[in-house]
């Protein structure tokens, strides 16, 4: 039984789109959405859920069981905001310092849709549908909080397949996707280079450590095109650099930060094992030791090669042709999504909807204080998570 989510969706528009401009104003950060996480609830009361919120999070997992035995299957919307203060000039923009700069209020609104769509059809699904609302996105982890606090428990099966829809700038209406690696693992390196410090005017007396740390930021580079393949690409970008306060004196230490996309769980493992033997051999040269910290945030997002297979066929069935498209690379970009498909095949997809009047080829990206999306996509995102999961619940 094929349904078409698509031509039902179009009577939410209005509650959907008040729903994010609303998430819009009232912006919330990290962990605790109180706000956010409120609003969810009241969206989705009166709906045939089991609802549960989170521990140490303002999550919430909404769970619809069919009346017909059938797989699992997890839907995922994002919800916090980012530390960024909005310039759009919109009317319902947010004045409070914070902005949904990365679109993850049309995640939520999006969210809710695909939920009362599928509600609505709960005698005819097969298996169960879990509505994840995850706090946290934005660098704190937030899906491996809810996992560890069992979020597969609440559901009660770990799920068959997930999808998660993201909003980017881009030509509106298009959803685009790939089999394997989607997006990039994220990982900061700090190296700090330990000396000793003296007055400027006597430098034989010291063991600078300025100029190690200068010289390994540049060595870095050169490390990364001399010993990774082309076709495994890295990016790595130093952002920080430190050292003394004062212009007179020769600082004891001086650091660097640097932030690292990778595209694979060889060259994650191996980038520190290189870095750090680099740090320590500049750092003996100039008479200083090295100290070497790597954090490994969010692990490469990998979707399942027939999920994704199916999310594009599914999709173009759906919305048609032109508007699916299957991406020819990854993005740099990372995403904690990446925690559920490590632990579940599933698929992770892009759906572009910058506004009339704004030119996909230049307009401001996600994370922008001037980005803009256009919510009246919001009942095709809807309709787009209702139809994946209805879909690959017909599949068993």
């Amino acid at each position: 039984m094929t349904i078409d989510f698509t031509a039902e969706s179009a009577a939410l528009a209005d509650d959907l789109s008040a729903l994010r401009r609303d998430l819009h104003r009232n912006p919330e950060l990290g962990l605790a959405l109180p706000y956010t996480q409120k609003r969810i609830l009241e969206a989705l009361d009166g709906l045939p859920l089991e609802i549960t919120c989170g521990n140490n999070l303002d999550s919430v997992v909404a769970v619809l069981r069919g009346a017909r035995p059938g797989p699992t299957v997890l839907l995922r919307g994002d919800m916090d905001a980012l530390p960024v203060v909005e310039t759009t000039g919109l009317d319902y923009a947010s004045t409070n310092g914070s902005m949904h700069a990365c679109g993850h209020d049309l995640h939520v609104s999006g969210l809710v849709g695909a939920a009362r769509l599928l509600s609505a059809h709960r005698e005819e699904l097969r298996g169960t549908v879990a509505f994840m609302f995850q706090p946290g996105e934005e660098g704190m982890g937030g899906a491996k909080i809810m996992l560890d606090e069992g979020m597969f428990d609440t559901i009660g099966a770990k799920p068959d397949a997930a999808y998660a829809i993201h909003v980017a700038p881009g030509v509106p209406g298009t959803f685009v996707t790939r089999p394997g690696t989607i997006m990039a693992g994220a990982n900061t390196l700090h190296v700090t280079m330990h000396g000793k410090g003296g007055h400027s005017s006597r430098p034989e007396d010291s063991v600078d450590p300025v100029r190690p740390v200068l010289e390994f930021g540049q060595a870095l580079y050169s490390m990364i095109t001399g010993s990774f393949s082309v076709f495994d690409p890295i990016v790595a970008e130093v952002t920080q650099l430190s050292a003394g306060d004062a212009v007179n004196v020769i600082p004891a230490t001086a650091s660097l930060g640097a932030s690292v996309r990778t595209l694979s769980a060889e060259s994650t493992k191996r980038f520190p094992e290189l870095a750090t033997r680099l740090a320590e051999s500049v750092a003996a040269a100039h008479g200083c030791t090295a100290e070497v910290v790597w954090n490994e945030q969010y692990p490469v997002t990998v979707n399942d090669a027939a999920e994704a297979q199916f999310a594009l066929g599914a999709l173009n069935e759906a919305f048609g042709s032109v508007r699916v498209v299957e991406a020819p690379d990854p993005v740099m970009g990372s995403e904690d999504f990446s925690y559920v498909l490590e632990e579940v095949p599933g698929a992770f997809v892009f759906f572009f909807v910058s506004p009339a009047g704004v030119d996909p080829a230049t307009a401001a990206t996600n994370h922008s204080a001037e980005v803009l999306f256009d919510d009246a996509y919001l009942p095709d995102q809807a309709a787009a998570l209702a139809t994946l999961a209805w879909e690959r619940s017909q599949q068993g």
